[in-house]
């Protein structure tokens, strides 16, 4: 993967400009944009023609998690414990990153939570190093199986794409854990 680094600058980049990229996360190929561009976010919706289910965002970091969701100390400690990992959580935003437009709407399904993960994968540094929220989802058309390598992919979604990083990592083949901390019991929903 030296490539990504050799071109992290010209990549992030292409995020800021609402590119859709395909790229390995520590559990499946994901496909995903820039959490903030609404346009890039309507597209993944299209892509994997997929209905008002909220999709999940790789954060820039832990600390961006705290800053933008309500985050109580013992759930700190579950998201410390587990991230980065093949891990997602459910978190209720805090109002100012409502105000603010932190993401876009459309992930929102009308509801004020987010599902956050930081994948332990390459992919993930590029996101680190951009500061900019990032959609993933697994590259898939709704209800279809999750793409594990490359020939898994559908052409349909191959050539609605911009970029695709592909690996020879060994990728874990099942999509993220995820755990639910909106209230004070932590839940694992998957």
């Amino acid at each position: 993967m030296k490539t990504l680094e050799f071109q992290k600058d010209f990549l992030i980049e292409e995020i800021k400009q609402g590119k859709i990229f395909i790229y390995p996360t520590d559990t499946v190929y994901g496909i995903g944009c820039d959490a903030t561009n609404d346009n890039a976010v309507k597209k993944i919706f299209e892509i994997k023609q997929r209905e008002n289910k909220p999709l999940l965002i790789i954060a820039p970091s832990k600390q961006w998690i705290y800053n933008n969701c309500e985050v109580n100390q013992t759930q700190k400690t579950e998201i410390e414990s587990k991230l980065p990992g093949p891990f997602s959580f459910i978190l209720q935003l805090k109002e100012s990153s409502i105000e603010n437009n932190l993401i876009s709407k459309e992930l929102l399904c009308d509801k004020n939570t987010i599902g956050v993960r930081i994948p332990d994968a390459k992919f993930t540094y590029l996101i680190s190093e951009s500061q900019i929220p990032f959609v993933t989802t697994s590259v898939n058309i709704s209800g279809e199986p999750s793409a594990l390598k490359f020939e898994d992919i559908p052409k349909e979604i191959l050539n609605q794409v911009d970029y695709l990083i592909e690996t020879n990592e060994k990728l874990l083949g099942k999509s993220s854990s995820i755990f639910d901390l909106t209230t004070d019991e932590i839940k694992q929903l998957r």
